[in-house]
C-alpha cells in the first residue's frame, strides 16, 4: 500500500499483480509463497471451474465448498500478506472464507446480485458479511453481469449458436449466415454508465461506502458499457456518482481508497503472524 501511494505521488499509475484461479498454485503452499516472493499481492481462489479445495460459481455446488486445505490456503495468504479475492467463487465458498480469514477480502470484479441475478455477482446476504470483515466489493463493467436484459440476450444467443451448430453440422458458412440473420432480428441490449452506477449504489446500501470499489475487468471482456470503453473513462463514472449525490470523499474511497485500506489491513495481519511457522499441509 505504501508503494502504491508513493508511486501515485509521482504522477504514475501503480498496478498490482494477481493470480486469477487458485488452481495455478498446483495444490502447493510453497508455490503460493513463491508467487508472493515474485510480487503477486492477490489471488482469486477459483476461476471458471472448481479446483481441489474451493468451489467456483460456474459449477454445481459441492458439500464442502472450501476444504480444510482451502482454509489452510486462506490462512497462509493471511500470513504472507496476499489478498484473498472472492470473485469467481460460489456463495458457499464466499461464506466459508469470510468465516476463516483474519484479513479483509476483496471481490476484484463482481457486482450486486440483487440487481442482476448472475452467478458472478455477490448475493445480498453476503454483503453484510463483507462489511463485517472489512473487505471491499469492486463493481465490474461486464455487460452480461450488470444488466439482466443483456444477460438474457447473451444466453439466448449462445443457445441459438448451439442450435445452428447442431442443425447445420460442419457447414460453417451456413451457420454464420443464420447467426447473422438472428443478430439482425435480435439487437443487442445497450448497457451504459447508469448500470454500473446502479450496482455501486446497491453495494453501498447493503455493505456501506467503505466497502465498495471499481473493478472494470477491462482486460477480460470484448465489450463494455457505453461510455466506459477504457480506463480514460473512469471520470465519467465518478461524475455519475457525484450527480447521484455521493460526496467527493465517498467517491475517493470507491475509486481506490477502500482497496488501499484493505491492503493496509492485510499487511498488518501479516505482520501480526510473522512469528508463525509456515504450514506444510497437502490436500
Amino acid at each position: 500500500a505504501a508503494d502504491i501511494r508513493r508511486i501515485q505521488k509521482t504522477g504514475k499509475v501503480a498496478s498490482l499483480m494477481g493470480v486469477e484461479g487458485g488452481s495455478q498454485i498446483d495444490n502447493s503452499l510453497p508455490v503460493l509463497r513463491m508467487y508472493h516472493a515474485l510480487g503477486v499481492r492477490y489471488m482469486t481462489l477459483t476461476h471458471t471451474k472448481h479446483n481441489d479445495w474451493a468451489d467456483s460459481a460456474n459449477e454445481p455446488a459441492r458439500p464442502q465448498p472450501l476444504s480444510d486445505y482451502g482454509k489452510a490456503v486462506v490462512r497462509e495468504m493471511n500470513r504472507i500478506g496476499m489478498l484473498v479475492d472472492l470473485s469467481h467463487v460460489s456463495p458457499g465458498t464466499m461464506k466459508a472464507v469470510l468465516a476463516t480469514t483474519k484479513a479483509p477480502v476483496i471481490f476484484s470484479h463482481s457486482s450486486a446480485r440483487g440487481i442482476a441475478d448472475h452467478v458472478r455477482n455477490v448475493p445480498d446476504d453476503v454483503l453484510p458479511l463483507v462489511k463485517a470483515n472489512g473487505g471491499v466489493v469492486m463493481a465490474t463493467y461486464v455487460p452480461g453481469f450488470i444488466n439482466s436484459a443483456r444477460q438474457a440476450w447473451e444466453a439466448a444467443r449462445a443457445g441459438e449458436r448451439q442450435r445452428l451448430a447442431a442443425l447445420h453440422i460442419g457447414d460453417l458458412p451456413r451457420q454464420g449466415a443464420a447467426m447473422a440473420e438472428w443478430d439482425a432480428k435480435n439487437p443487442r441490449p445497450e448497457v451504459g454508465i447508469k448500470d454500473v452506477a446502479d450496482h455501486i449504489e446497491r453495494l453501498v446500501k447493503l455493505a456501506g461506502v467503505d466497502h465498495v470499489g471499481i473493478g472494470g475487468d477491462l482486460d477480460g471482456i470484448d465489450s463494455t458499457p457505453t461510455g466506459l470503453e477504457g480506463v480514460e473513462t473512469y471520470p465519467a463514472l465518478i461524475a455519475e456518482l457525484l450527480r447521484r449525490g455521493m460526496s467527493e470523499a465517498d467517491c475517493e474511497k470507491i475509486a481506490g481508497g477502500n482497496l488501499l485500506r484493505v491492503l493496509d489491513a492485510a499487511e498488518k495481519v501479516a505482520a501480526s503472524m510473522a512469528g508463525e511457522t509456515p504450514p506444510d499441509v497437502k490436500p
